[in-house]
């Protein structure tokens, strides 16, 4: 073989190489679910807004606020994992309908369980079975 067609063959491999690359990332971007449909991604959403909810209402308990961040990020590493995108990921979590359905289940599962508006000692109650059944909501609160 010569030189050039040496040259002309690794290029050639190269750019199929490449083009497989991008077209294998371009499937696999299309075949992942929105982010609202991955029930990983919004259940840790909907017990951090319960888990919020709780912190606010209840006056004997208070957020674990570098756990919370921690565990924020690795939500985020998660979701960059299965191969969506920070625009994704930023874009959903900039998306007022997702956040309204996130707050409003998470105000559903609040209110099932005694955690209504007014009244202070079903979200104390709520909280305190939180932590002590080490729900992801519980692993962000803690009683004072």
């Amino acid at each position: 073989m010569t030189d050039a067609l040496i040259r002309t063959t690794t290029r050639s491999l190269a750019l199929a190489v490449m083009l497989t690359g991008s077209l294998s990332a371009a499937v696999a971007a299309q075949a992942l679910p929105p982010l609202s449909q991955n029930t990983y991604v919004t259940d840790r959403l909907i017990a951090a807004r319960v888990a919020d909810r709780i912190r606010r209402t209840c006056p004997t308990i208070s957020a674990r606020l570098i756990y919370a961040y921690t565990q924020a990020r690795a939500l985020k590493n998660y979701a960059l994992r299965q191969g969506y995108s920070n625009d994704q990921i930023e874009t959903f979590l900039d998306d007022k309908a997702e956040k309204r359905k996130i707050y409003a289940t998470a105000e559903k599962y609040l209110a099932d369980n005694g955690a209504t508006e007014g009244n202070v000692e079903g979200f104390c109650a709520l909280g305190r079975k939180e932590i002590d059944n080490k729900t992801i909501a519980g692993s962000l609160i803690y009683a004072n």
